[in-house]
């Protein structure tokens, strides 16, 4: 093993772990990326190393960096952690290896810039399959700084990986050819111009959009919202009785709401009782809240549940309809969100971006038979079923549109974007936090929460069985914090502006341009290489 490949390949990901948040210093992610690049240079131009060697010691580093920042899935699962640790660095070492390949086959100098669109190209690609995990986007390192990434509301996190991989371009063009620019005035002055530029740019524009906000934006919708954090033993709860634990919620939710409430909003999965959803209205629990909304005048909940629909004879069957064990039939299990106010109107949303290998086993046509093998880890086993839309709880009366994000859901920014561009003028996150105990894993993803305020510029509130439940302003600042492992109930004023950000409209464009320019580049080094295969058998 070289010594010096290693300890590129060690100080990338230890500048990558020590710049991740929560506890991590932010600024590192803008160099982190220069030993790895130097890593590719140095083996791309050594005639003793081969792809190979890059392939190894990159994954040494994507593993460290993957261990060094989510370990704490180990508390829900070690083989869970085991997956998703040993496959996203393979996945990661797989994408550096293309742009090695890239590399060596459209030999320009400037050819380390194919980092940019490659990377980011994968990021986008994590977002929508079934093996699914963009924990460690570039982009959501910055959710620790809300005020350097206001102009998110612009293009999203994937504006914030460009930002990071085109600083570290830069930085390391400037370093590797260091001796040969000094003999370029001209072109150092360029790139040392281009790399301030790069900085000062982003930097105060969005420090101008964060501490103008409020002249800037005009609000025209408010909304009083109570947030219940009941502190339920997550381990426990699907076991446990289910009344007593809608007794403490309802006992947290009476102490707060007032005559000015207008919504309640209890975590993921807060009811536990077994609801099917054909007779929701006969439920012990939906009764029991239909009639707090009456007696606490009308207030609007909404609420968590685990829930089951049983298929009629003639319905078509989803990919993930179960059978029945006692009669024929077959049903879909479901993380559900549940709507419902004092005229007796009940709406539900079905959690559609499940976690892989918890709640819906990966490509199900392929693996079906390996189904019961998926972690229980909501009361039940198996894949659970999914809704085709985003669809959003159009109240009965009173104002707020609400955006029902579950859970993992809330890390996927064009996805929580088509809540808005169906009508939702509010967010609500609810959430079980508790899986990973005490652990930098429920504070980053409250972290992450707070980066689809700023893309929306939407309020939310944020219901944690136990972590952390809050309010978040339009500008990505959290408010009202609880703390870990302490019931509570907290009371705010969320505001909307009427129209849409730039970002909800469009999405993450910058990762399809991205993707488009990655595949340009694979069919020109594709090309280049076929060509070069011919000259070579022509010349035999």
């Amino acid at each position: 093993m070289n010594r010096k490949l290693l300890f590129l390949s060690l100080s990338a990901a230890f500048l990558l772990i020590v710049s991740w948040p929560h506890f991590g210093f932010s600024p590192l992610i803008f160099m982190a990326w220069i030993p790895l690049l130097l890593l590719e240079q140095h083996i791309i131009t050594d005639t003793r190393f081969k792809s190979k060697h890059l392939f190894l010691y990159s994954y040494l580093t994507f593993f460290l960096w993957n261990l060094g920042t989510t370990w704490w899935i180990y508390y829900a699962s070690a083989g869970g952690a085991a997956m998703a640790i040993l496959c996203n660095a393979l996945l990661m070492a797989f994408t550096f290896q293309i742009y090695h390949l890239l590399r060596k086959k459209i030999n320009k100098t400037w050819n380390v810039i194919l980092i940019i669109p490659v990377w980011i190209a994968f990021e986008y690609l994590h977002l929508d399959w079934d093996l699914t995990w963009p924990w460690l986007t570039l982009g959501n390192n910055l959710a620790s700084f809300p005020q350097l990434v206001q102009w998110y509301e612009f293009t999203g996190v994937f504006g914030g990986s460009l930002w990071i991989l085109s600083f570290n371009v830069i930085l390391f063009h400037l370093y590797y050819y260091r001796n040969t620019l000094y003999r370029d005035f001209k072109r150092r002055i360029i790139i040392t111009s281009a790399l301030i530029l790069i900085v000062f740019i982003p930097t105060v524009f969005s420090l101008l959009l964060y501490y103008n906000f409020e002249d800037r934006q005009d609000p025209t919708t408010s909304i009083n919202v109570v947030v219940v954090q009941p502190n339920i033993d997550p381990y426990r709860k699907f076991s446990s009785d289910f009344k007593e634990q809608l007794q403490r919620m309802t006992d947290l939710a009476v102490a707060k709401t007032d005559t000015s409430t207008d919504y309640l909003v209890m975590p993921e999965t807060a009811l536990v009782e077994d609801i099917w959803e054909n007779e929701m209205q006969y439920s012990f629990s939906i009764r029991r809240l239909s009639e707090l909304s009456k007696r606490m005048n009308g207030v609007k909940i909404i609420t968590g549940a685990s829930t089951a629909r049983f298929y009629a004879e003639n319905e078509t069957l989803s990919a993930t309809a179960r059978k029945l064990k006692m009669q024929p039939g077959y049903y879909d299990n479901y993380n559900t969100a549940v709507y419902l106010d004092s005229t007796g109107k009940l709406d539900v949303y079905h959690k559609s971006k499940l976690v892989p290998g918890v709640e819906k086993m990966p490509f199900p046509k392929y693996l079906r038979f390996l189904e019961d093998l998926a972690i229980d880890m909501g009361g039940t086993k198996g894949s659970l079923g999914v809704q085709e839309d985003r669809s959003v709880f159009v109240p009965s009366y009173g104002d707020g549109v609400i955006a029902p994000v579950i859970c993992y859901e809330s890390i996927y920014g064009d996805y929580v974007s088509e809540y808005l561009r169906n009508g939702a003028n509010f967010i609500f996150i609810i959430t079980n936090d508790g899986w990973w105990d005490d652990t930098p894993g429920y504070k980053q993803h409250l972290l992450y929460g707070r980066l689809r305020a700023i893309e929306t510029r939407k309020s939310i509130a944020r219901s944690a069985n136990t972590g952390i439940s809050c309010f978040i302003n339009r500008r990505g600042d959290i408010e009202q914090a609880t703390t870990w492992w302490q019931p509570a109930a907290i009371k705010g004023t969320l505001t909307s502006q009427t129209t849409q950000t730039f970002y909800t409209r469009h999405g993450d464009f910058i990762g399809i341009a991205c993707l488009y320019i990655a595949l340009a580049s694979i069919s020109i080094g594709s090309i280049l290489y076929l060509l070069s295969y011919l000259q070579r058998f022509k010349n035999k």
